[in-house]
């Protein structure tokens, strides 16, 4: 799992106000996916031999929790990270902090995770290399066009690794084993200690739970089963803070040092897809843990979130399972569907995607356009100060009721270049609820410019200059919408059955 930096969300909160645009600013300091924080835990970074001469307890008998590999949880370290860390200085931060990580999450590591650190200069570097086969690339960018995200022209792959350059502070990869953390020091390496704390927690959940096992294929089940991950991962991230400035203040490593340049987001609406796990699920979490300690967060790796909507409203899980959602393909006229390779041949977004799509305008337009009240989403205190938990709201009128959808993706090879076609499907748990939404969307037309066709039933239009150009047909039948997308009107027939009747 991957730690989102503050540097992204920062800048969320700059624009709240009104008086900056996101991506204007270039800070790129990490402290995890706590967005409230815009410092990384305490400013005493080291107890080092000028400040404080190391003290280790004597070790147990036997592996016990808050102990791992020859250190406890509240030793000292003799480490000063201000000229780099070399590996010996590396496992023994890492050693506490898993002793740590063990005394509050009361589970035991079952091995040593080994952590690699790297510059944010290389872990750019390393993003711009990955490679994605074409049909996946191409299902890609229609799935955030579909959104109004990005447009048909733009590569939406390119897009998600500069976001993920410049706001990504560590992640754990199952397949390995292994954890990397991403330092905003690129000559003298920094560790982040309150990052690495919640990469651990990813460590000892695969440890204990097996990561690989959980069906991640599409967005919305990503989203759904990170609610679970990173909520859990963000909860003992929190209390690993609140140990630092207390009972361990002075002794927890921190990097807070900005990085090179281009650190701002290329685009905030996949961002606000991907961060909603980090600000609901540590709510979901926590609300589990309320109930039945943390053997009853245990339990719900046995049966994980099936839904970002089980996330954002925590009283629905196990009690509002999501509808099964097909799209009968009625192509004709050379429309045929795209399958992408390694995946399934539909997308899924949830009630985080619409949600996000709604409230992307509001970034995109600089505050001036708000589908969604700007004032619902930004979840202050009584000070006016962004909540450490749940900074965020992705709960609204017209995304609540969602109670399933689906992205068919259709190409033809008489088409144009980066012309497609795509069907989007969604139920509601009310006939109320499909109306809301629909409203909602022709607004979001309206935004992109939309015109009415004539002489043709809710079917519209929208100009090239937006990067949306395209025809679009949004019907409503009960508690089921369906949304066409074809370059043309007269394709929108051939895409999907008679849908610009």
């Amino acid at each position: 799992m991957r730690t989102i930096t503050v540097a992204a969300v920062a800048l969320m909160l700059v624009l709240a106000g009104c008086s900056q645009a996101p991506g204007t600013s270039t800070s790129t300091r990490t402290s995890g996916p706590n967005v409230t924080q815009t410092t990384q835990g305490p400013s005493t970074e080291v107890s080092g031999p000028d400040t404080e001469k190391a003290v280790h307890p004597p070790d147990p008998k036997s592996d016990v929790l808050g102990w791992e590999n020859g250190y406890w949880y509240n030793e000292t370290l003799s480490i000063d990270q201000s000229d780099g860390l070399n590996k010996s200085e590396i496992g023994a931060i890492v050693n506490r902090s898993m002793a740590r990580d063990e005394r509050i999450r009361d589970l035991e590591f079952t091995s040593t995770v080994p952590v690699k650190v790297i510059s944010r200069e290389q872990f750019r570097q390393d993003q711009n290399n990955h490679s994605t086969p074409a049909n996946r690339r191409l299902f890609d960018n229609v799935k955030y066009e579909s959104l109004f995200m990005i447009g048909e022209s733009t590569d939406s792959i390119g897009v998600q690794n500069q976001n993920s350059g410049s706001s990504i502070g560590g992640f754990y990869s199952p397949s390995k084993n292994s954890i990397v953390l991403v330092s905003n020091n690129n000559e003298n390496l920094h560790v982040s200690e309150s990052t690495l704390a919640h990469e651990l927690t990813h460590a000892l959940q695969d440890q204990h739970f097996n990561l690989s096992s959980f069906d991640q294929t599409t967005r919305e089940r990503h989203n759904a089963v990170d609610g679970l991950l990173e909520g859990e991962a963000n909860n003992v991230q929190y209390l690993y803070d609140e140990r630092c400035k207390n009972e361990w203040k002075g002794t927890c490593f921190s990097d807070t040092k900005q990085g090179g340049s281009g650190g701002g987001l290329a685009n905030y609406g996949p961002y606000l897809i991907k961060y909603q796990p980090y600000s609901d699920g540590p709510v979901f979490v926590r609300h589990v843990r309320n109930q039945s300690g943390w053997e009853g967060v245990n339990d719900v790796y046995s049966n994980p979130p099936a839904s970002t909507e089980q996330i954002i409203h925590p009283d629905k899980y196990q009690k509002d399972e999501p509808s099964a959602v097909s799209v009968r393909d009625s192509t004709s006229d050379g429309w045929t569907r795209l399958q992408p390779e390694g995946r399934p041949n539909y997308g899924e977004v949830g009630e985080t995607g619409l949600f996000a799509m709604f409230m992307y305008p509001y970034f995109e337009s600089q505050g001036k356009t708000e589908i969604i009240p700007s004032r619902n989403f930004f979840n202050r205190n009584a000070d006016g100060q962004m909540q450490k938990v749940d900074p965020l709201n992705y709960q609204s009128k017209p995304t609540n009721g969602w109670d399933g959808d689906k992205i068919a993706v259709y190409t033809n090879d008489d088409a144009g270049n980066n012309e497609t076609g795509y069907v989007f499907k969604t139920k509601w748990d009310s006939k109320k609820d499909a109306r809301e939404f629909v409203d909602a969307y022709e607004k979001l037309l309206n935004y992109h410019h939309a015109k009415r066709v004539d002489g043709k039933q809710n079917t519209w239009t929208v100009p090239d200059s937006t990067g949306f150009g395209d025809a679009f047909s949004v019907r409503q039948n009960g508690n089921t919408v369906v949304i066409v997308n074809a370059p043309t009107v007269s394709d929108l027939s051939n895409v999907h059955g008679n849908a610009a009747s």
